[in-house]
């Protein structure tokens, strides 16, 4: 999805003394690092939905580290979804098996709540609703 922020730790940005930082992991490794973590996540469906959780907005944030741990914050359609507790195992799993990903954490946010509109013209399409 196109608002998804995806980051490096450092990746071009002001330090405090006004210098300008940039991530530790080359530019052409971190846009295949990327890659392959969106196509990771993916992988990773909604039983109750036939549409992958990348495409259905779930996925808020993606920050990856200079030490090549992934950050996730992503939140489900519902709080009381049946699979809250294995969901962030799912995610972990998948982005854990990209190549030289050193770690995965997962965060749960449910601010600001999922909602219909934050689903790709993939995910309405799956589901039938474009």
């Amino acid at each position: 999805m196109d608002d998804v922020s995806t980051t490096a730790e450092t990746a071009p940005e002001t330090a405090g003394n006004g210098l300008v930082s940039a991530s530790a992991i080359p530019a052409d490794e971190l846009a295949r690092l990327t890659d392959d973590i969106v196509s990771a996540l993916k992988t990773v469906y909604d039983p109750e939905i036939p549409a992958d959780i990348y495409e259905l907005g779930l996925v808020y944030r993606i920050d990856i580290e200079d030490d090549w741990t992934v950050k996730i914050d992503m939140t489900l359609t519902a709080p009381g979804c049946p699979v809250a507790g294995e969901m962030p195992g799912w995610v972990e799993n998948a982005v854990g098996a990209v190549e030289g990903v050193s770690g995965v954490e997962v965060n749960m946010v449910f601010d600001p709540p999922w909602t219909p509109d934050r689903m790709s013209e993939e995910a309405q399409v799956a589901v039938g609703w474009y």
